[in-house]
Protein backbone atom coordinates (compact mmCIF):
# COMPACT_ATOMS: atom_id res chain seq x y z
CA UNK A 1 0.00 0.00 0.00
CA UNK A 2 1.44 3.34 -1.06
CA UNK A 3 2.22 5.64 1.85
CA UNK A 4 0.33 8.92 1.81
CA UNK A 5 2.49 11.99 1.25
CA UNK A 6 2.91 14.27 4.26
CA UNK A 7 1.36 17.70 3.57
CA UNK A 8 3.68 20.67 4.09
CA UNK A 9 3.21 24.45 4.13
CA UNK A 10 4.74 24.45 0.65
CA UNK A 11 1.82 22.35 -0.65
CA UNK A 12 -0.71 24.70 0.97
CA UNK A 13 1.08 27.79 -0.36
CA UNK A 14 1.18 26.34 -3.88
CA UNK A 15 -2.52 25.49 -3.82
CA UNK A 16 -3.50 28.96 -2.59
CA UNK A 17 -0.92 30.69 -4.78
CA UNK A 18 0.60 32.56 -1.83
CA UNK A 19 4.04 32.56 -0.24
CA UNK A 20 5.08 29.99 2.36
CA UNK A 21 5.69 32.82 4.82
CA UNK A 22 2.04 33.87 4.45
CA UNK A 23 0.89 30.33 5.22
CA UNK A 24 3.26 30.04 8.17
CA UNK A 25 2.12 33.36 9.65
CA UNK A 26 -1.55 32.57 9.09
CA UNK A 27 -1.20 29.28 10.95
CA UNK A 28 0.43 31.14 13.84
CA UNK A 29 -2.27 33.87 13.91
CA UNK A 30 0.29 36.53 13.09
CA UNK A 31 -1.14 40.07 13.19
CA UNK A 32 0.19 40.85 9.71
CA UNK A 33 -2.25 38.39 8.11
CA UNK A 34 -5.91 39.36 7.69
CA UNK A 35 -8.75 37.32 9.22
CA UNK A 36 -10.02 36.09 5.82
CA UNK A 37 -6.63 34.71 4.79
CA UNK A 38 -6.10 33.11 8.20
CA UNK A 39 -9.44 31.35 7.90
CA UNK A 40 -8.72 30.19 4.33
CA UNK A 41 -5.29 28.83 5.23
CA UNK A 42 -6.46 27.04 8.37
CA UNK A 43 -9.47 25.50 6.61
CA UNK A 44 -7.33 24.13 3.78
CA UNK A 45 -4.68 22.89 6.21
CA UNK A 46 -7.33 20.96 8.11
CA UNK A 47 -8.86 19.53 4.93
CA UNK A 48 -5.49 18.37 3.66
CA UNK A 49 -4.47 16.86 7.01
CA UNK A 50 -1.54 19.19 7.60
CA UNK A 51 0.45 18.57 10.79
CA UNK A 52 3.05 21.10 11.99
CA UNK A 53 6.57 19.65 12.18
CA UNK A 54 7.47 20.71 15.69
CA UNK A 55 10.72 18.74 15.59
CA UNK A 56 11.95 20.54 12.49
CA UNK A 57 11.01 23.87 14.01
CA UNK A 58 12.84 23.11 17.21
CA UNK A 59 15.93 21.98 15.34
CA UNK A 60 15.98 25.26 13.41
CA UNK A 61 15.93 27.03 16.76
CA UNK A 62 18.63 24.65 18.04
CA UNK A 63 16.44 23.57 20.96
CA UNK A 64 13.52 21.30 21.82
CA UNK A 65 10.93 21.17 24.57
CA UNK A 66 12.09 17.68 25.48
CA UNK A 67 13.64 16.39 28.68
CA UNK A 68 15.77 13.28 28.32
CA UNK A 69 15.62 10.56 30.97
CA UNK A 70 18.43 8.01 31.16
CA UNK A 71 17.70 5.00 33.37
CA UNK A 72 18.94 1.43 33.70
CA UNK A 73 15.76 -0.66 33.42
CA UNK A 74 12.37 0.76 32.51
CA UNK A 75 10.59 -2.35 33.83
CA UNK A 76 11.72 -1.83 37.44
CA UNK A 77 8.83 -0.51 39.58
CA UNK A 78 11.02 2.14 41.20
CA UNK A 79 12.20 3.41 37.81
CA UNK A 80 8.72 3.50 36.25
CA UNK A 81 7.49 5.51 39.24
CA UNK A 82 10.46 7.83 38.91
CA UNK A 83 9.64 8.42 35.24
CA UNK A 84 6.00 9.13 36.14
CA UNK A 85 7.18 11.89 38.45
CA UNK A 86 9.36 13.42 35.76
CA UNK A 87 6.56 13.29 33.19
CA UNK A 88 4.01 14.83 35.54
CA UNK A 89 6.11 17.94 36.08
CA UNK A 90 7.37 18.14 32.49
CA UNK A 91 3.90 17.94 30.93
CA UNK A 92 2.51 20.74 33.10
CA UNK A 93 5.30 22.98 31.81
CA UNK A 94 4.81 22.07 28.14
CA UNK A 95 7.74 19.65 27.91
CA UNK A 96 7.87 16.16 26.46
CA UNK A 97 9.92 13.30 27.90
CA UNK A 98 12.08 10.87 25.95
CA UNK A 99 13.39 7.79 27.76
CA UNK A 100 16.48 5.66 27.14
CA UNK A 101 17.55 2.62 29.11
CA UNK A 102 21.10 1.32 29.46
CA UNK A 103 20.34 -2.18 30.79
CA UNK A 104 23.05 -1.31 33.33
CA UNK A 105 25.67 -1.18 30.53
CA UNK A 106 28.27 1.60 30.51
CA UNK A 107 28.65 1.39 26.73
CA UNK A 108 24.89 1.63 26.24
CA UNK A 109 24.79 4.64 28.52
CA UNK A 110 27.46 6.41 26.44
CA UNK A 111 25.52 5.68 23.24
CA UNK A 112 22.28 6.90 24.81
CA UNK A 113 23.95 10.13 25.94
CA UNK A 114 25.24 10.72 22.43
CA UNK A 115 21.78 10.17 20.92
CA UNK A 116 20.03 12.45 23.40
CA UNK A 117 22.61 15.16 22.93
CA UNK A 118 22.20 14.97 19.14
CA UNK A 119 18.43 15.29 19.65
CA UNK A 120 19.00 18.72 21.25
CA UNK A 121 17.19 17.92 24.48
CA UNK A 122 16.47 20.81 26.83
CA UNK A 123 17.66 18.96 29.93
CA UNK A 124 18.63 15.55 31.26
CA UNK A 125 17.61 13.41 34.24
CA UNK A 126 20.01 10.51 34.90
CA UNK A 127 20.01 7.41 37.07
CA UNK A 128 23.34 5.77 36.33
CA UNK A 129 23.99 2.30 34.95
CA UNK A 130 25.47 -0.20 37.40
CA UNK A 131 28.65 -0.48 35.29
CA UNK A 132 29.32 3.25 35.00
CA UNK A 133 32.47 4.47 36.74
CA UNK A 134 33.47 7.29 34.38
CA UNK A 135 31.37 10.31 33.51
CA UNK A 136 33.02 12.09 30.58
CA UNK A 137 30.02 11.41 28.35
CA UNK A 138 28.00 13.93 30.37
CA UNK A 139 30.44 16.80 29.85
CA UNK A 140 29.01 17.57 26.39
CA UNK A 141 25.74 18.61 28.04
CA UNK A 142 27.47 20.91 30.52
CA UNK A 143 29.58 22.49 27.76
CA UNK A 144 26.39 23.47 25.93
CA UNK A 145 24.39 24.66 28.95
CA UNK A 146 22.06 21.65 29.00
CA UNK A 147 21.19 21.06 32.67
CA UNK A 148 21.76 17.62 34.18
CA UNK A 149 20.19 16.26 37.35
CA UNK A 150 21.33 12.91 38.74
CA UNK A 151 18.76 10.95 40.73
CA UNK A 152 19.11 7.92 43.04
CA UNK A 153 22.21 6.37 41.43
CA UNK A 154 24.35 9.46 41.25
CA UNK A 155 27.90 10.49 40.43
CA UNK A 156 29.71 11.80 43.47
CA UNK A 157 32.50 13.36 41.38
CA UNK A 158 30.49 15.03 38.59
CA UNK A 159 29.34 18.54 39.49
CA UNK A 160 25.57 18.56 39.04
CA UNK A 161 22.36 18.60 41.05
CA UNK A 162 21.51 15.33 42.77
CA UNK A 163 18.24 13.98 44.17
CA UNK A 164 18.83 11.14 46.61
CA UNK A 165 17.63 9.43 49.76
CA UNK A 166 19.68 8.79 52.90
CA UNK A 167 20.68 5.24 52.02
CA UNK A 168 22.97 4.94 55.04
CA UNK A 169 20.16 5.77 57.45
CA UNK A 170 17.78 3.42 55.61
CA UNK A 171 20.27 0.54 55.73
CA UNK A 172 20.84 1.20 59.43
CA UNK A 173 17.10 1.25 60.12
CA UNK A 174 16.43 -1.99 58.23
CA UNK A 175 19.22 -3.79 60.09
CA UNK A 176 18.21 -2.35 63.46
CA UNK A 177 14.69 -3.68 62.90
CA UNK A 178 16.03 -7.21 62.34
CA UNK A 179 18.20 -6.94 65.46
CA UNK A 180 15.18 -5.80 67.49
CA UNK A 181 13.35 -8.90 66.25
CA UNK A 182 16.05 -11.03 67.84
CA UNK A 183 18.14 -11.78 64.75
CA UNK A 184 21.85 -12.44 65.36
CA UNK A 185 23.26 -13.58 62.02
CA UNK A 186 22.03 -10.99 59.56
CA UNK A 187 23.11 -11.44 55.95
CA UNK A 188 23.19 -8.62 53.44
CA UNK A 189 22.53 -8.89 49.70
CA UNK A 190 24.48 -5.93 48.35
CA UNK A 191 24.91 -4.29 44.97
CA UNK A 192 28.01 -2.92 43.24
CA UNK A 193 29.96 -0.87 45.78
CA UNK A 194 31.01 1.88 43.37
CA UNK A 195 27.32 2.84 43.22
CA UNK A 196 26.42 5.21 46.03
CA UNK A 197 23.08 3.60 46.87
CA UNK A 198 24.44 0.10 47.50
CA UNK A 199 27.62 1.18 49.25
CA UNK A 200 25.70 3.44 51.64
CA UNK A 201 23.08 0.76 52.40
CA UNK A 202 25.84 -1.71 53.23
CA UNK A 203 27.65 0.83 55.41
CA UNK A 204 24.41 1.50 57.28
CA UNK A 205 23.98 -2.24 57.80
CA UNK A 206 27.52 -2.58 59.21
CA UNK A 207 27.09 0.46 61.47
CA UNK A 208 23.90 -0.98 62.96
CA UNK A 209 25.57 -4.33 63.65
CA UNK A 210 28.44 -2.63 65.46
CA UNK A 211 26.19 -0.33 67.46
CA UNK A 212 24.25 -3.28 68.84
CA UNK A 213 27.33 -5.38 69.57
CA UNK A 214 27.20 -7.75 66.58
CA UNK A 215 30.44 -8.38 64.72
CA UNK A 216 30.13 -8.02 60.90
CA UNK A 217 30.83 -11.30 59.12
CA UNK A 218 32.16 -11.00 55.56
CA UNK A 219 30.76 -14.43 54.72
CA UNK A 220 27.25 -13.02 55.25
CA UNK A 221 27.73 -10.17 52.77
CA UNK A 222 27.19 -11.15 49.13
CA UNK A 223 27.37 -8.90 46.08
CA UNK A 224 25.15 -8.92 43.00
CA UNK A 225 25.56 -7.33 39.59
CA UNK A 226 22.00 -6.30 38.71
CA UNK A 227 20.05 -7.74 41.68
CA UNK A 228 17.36 -9.40 39.60
CA UNK A 229 15.29 -12.44 40.58
CA UNK A 230 17.82 -14.93 39.22
CA UNK A 231 20.69 -13.33 41.13
CA UNK A 232 18.56 -13.22 44.26
CA UNK A 233 17.91 -16.94 43.95
CA UNK A 234 21.63 -17.74 43.53
CA UNK A 235 22.76 -15.47 46.35
CA UNK A 236 20.17 -16.82 48.79
CA UNK A 237 21.11 -20.38 47.89
CA UNK A 238 24.74 -19.57 48.63
CA UNK A 239 23.87 -18.01 51.99
CA UNK A 240 21.63 -20.87 53.10
CA UNK A 241 24.29 -23.41 52.10
CA UNK A 242 26.82 -21.88 54.50
CA UNK A 243 27.92 -24.12 57.41
CA UNK A 244 26.40 -21.51 59.74
CA UNK A 245 23.62 -19.92 57.66
CA UNK A 246 21.97 -16.59 58.49
CA UNK A 247 18.80 -16.21 60.50
CA UNK A 248 17.80 -13.13 58.50
CA UNK A 249 18.53 -11.28 55.26
CA UNK A 250 18.54 -7.57 54.48
CA UNK A 251 18.39 -7.21 50.69
CA UNK A 252 19.28 -4.04 48.80
CA UNK A 253 16.12 -4.37 46.73
CA UNK A 254 12.74 -6.07 46.89
CA UNK A 255 13.35 -8.27 43.84
CA UNK A 256 16.18 -10.19 45.51
CA UNK A 257 14.33 -10.21 48.82
CA UNK A 258 11.34 -11.91 47.21
CA UNK A 259 13.69 -14.49 45.71
CA UNK A 260 15.11 -15.07 49.19
CA UNK A 261 11.64 -15.84 50.55
CA UNK A 262 10.91 -18.21 47.66
CA UNK A 263 14.18 -20.12 48.07
CA UNK A 264 13.73 -20.42 51.83
CA UNK A 265 10.16 -21.71 51.50
CA UNK A 266 11.26 -24.26 48.89
CA UNK A 267 13.68 -25.61 51.51
CA UNK A 268 10.93 -25.91 54.07
CA UNK A 269 12.02 -22.90 56.12
CA UNK A 270 9.38 -20.79 57.80
CA UNK A 271 9.32 -17.04 57.19
CA UNK A 272 10.10 -15.25 59.50
CA UNK A 273 10.56 -17.90 62.25
CA UNK A 274 13.54 -19.56 60.52
CA UNK A 275 14.56 -16.70 58.25
CA UNK A 276 13.44 -13.08 58.55
CA UNK A 277 13.66 -11.02 55.36
CA UNK A 278 13.52 -7.30 54.62
CA UNK A 279 13.90 -5.64 51.22
CA UNK A 280 14.18 -2.14 49.81
CA UNK A 281 11.95 0.03 47.55
CA UNK A 282 8.40 -0.99 48.54
CA UNK A 283 7.69 -2.37 45.07
CA UNK A 284 4.22 -3.80 44.43
CA UNK A 285 5.68 -7.31 44.52
CA UNK A 286 6.37 -6.83 48.23
CA UNK A 287 2.63 -7.11 48.91
CA UNK A 288 2.02 -10.03 46.56
CA UNK A 289 4.60 -12.42 48.04
CA UNK A 290 3.49 -14.64 50.94
CA UNK A 291 4.22 -13.56 53.60
CA UNK A 292 4.18 -9.86 52.65
CA UNK A 293 7.66 -8.38 52.55
CA UNK A 294 8.99 -5.85 55.03
CA UNK A 295 10.79 -3.10 53.15
CA UNK A 296 12.03 0.46 53.04
CA UNK A 297 9.84 2.90 51.11
CA UNK A 298 11.58 4.76 48.31
CA UNK A 299 9.83 8.03 47.30
CA UNK A 300 10.37 7.43 43.59
CA UNK A 301 7.59 9.67 42.24
CA UNK A 302 8.69 12.58 44.43
CA UNK A 303 12.30 12.07 43.33
CA UNK A 304 11.24 12.23 39.68
CA UNK A 305 9.20 15.37 40.25
CA UNK A 306 12.02 17.14 42.04
CA UNK A 307 14.55 16.10 39.40
CA UNK A 308 12.36 17.56 36.63
CA UNK A 309 11.80 20.73 38.67
CA UNK A 310 15.56 21.15 39.07
CA UNK A 311 16.09 20.77 35.31
CA UNK A 312 13.46 23.42 34.58
CA UNK A 313 14.85 25.71 37.26
CA UNK A 314 18.21 25.69 35.53
CA UNK A 315 16.53 26.37 32.20
CA UNK A 316 14.91 29.46 33.68
CA UNK A 317 17.74 30.66 35.90
CA UNK A 318 20.99 30.22 34.01
CA UNK A 319 23.11 31.42 36.95
CA UNK A 320 21.70 28.86 39.43
CA UNK A 321 24.48 26.77 41.00
CA UNK A 322 24.33 23.22 39.63
CA UNK A 323 25.59 21.34 42.68
CA UNK A 324 22.57 21.11 44.97
CA UNK A 325 22.00 17.83 46.81
CA UNK A 326 18.37 17.19 47.75
CA UNK A 327 17.86 14.33 50.21
CA UNK A 328 14.42 12.80 50.74
CA UNK A 329 13.27 10.73 53.70
CA UNK A 330 12.45 7.03 53.63
CA UNK A 331 10.17 4.94 55.84
CA UNK A 332 10.49 1.49 57.37
CA UNK A 333 7.46 -0.64 56.48
CA UNK A 334 7.16 -3.67 58.75
CA UNK A 335 5.23 -6.65 57.40
CA UNK A 336 5.04 -10.34 58.19
CA UNK A 337 8.33 -11.39 56.55
CA UNK A 338 10.35 -9.95 59.44
CA UNK A 339 7.91 -9.65 62.35
CA UNK A 340 9.35 -12.41 64.55
CA UNK A 341 8.28 -10.84 67.83
CA UNK A 342 4.63 -11.48 67.00
CA UNK A 343 5.40 -15.20 67.19
CA UNK A 344 6.34 -14.98 70.86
Amino acid sequence: MKQRKEITIYDIARELNVSTSTVSRALKDHHSIGPAMKETVKRLAKERGYRPNSLAASLRQNKTNTIGVMIAWINRPFVSSLISGVEEVASTKGYNVVISQSHDSYENEIANARTLYSSRIAGLVVSLAMETKSYEHFQQFVDHDIPIVFVDRVSESFDADKVVIDNFAAGFQATQHLIEQGCKRIAHIAGAQHRNVYRDRKNGYIAALKKFGLEPDDSLIIYGDILNAEEGHKMTTHLLDLPNPPDSIFSSNDTSAVSAIQVAKQRGLKIPADLAVIGFNNDSISLIIDPPLSTISHPAVSMGKIAAQQVLKHKEYKDAVASEIITLKTELIIRESSRKKSLV
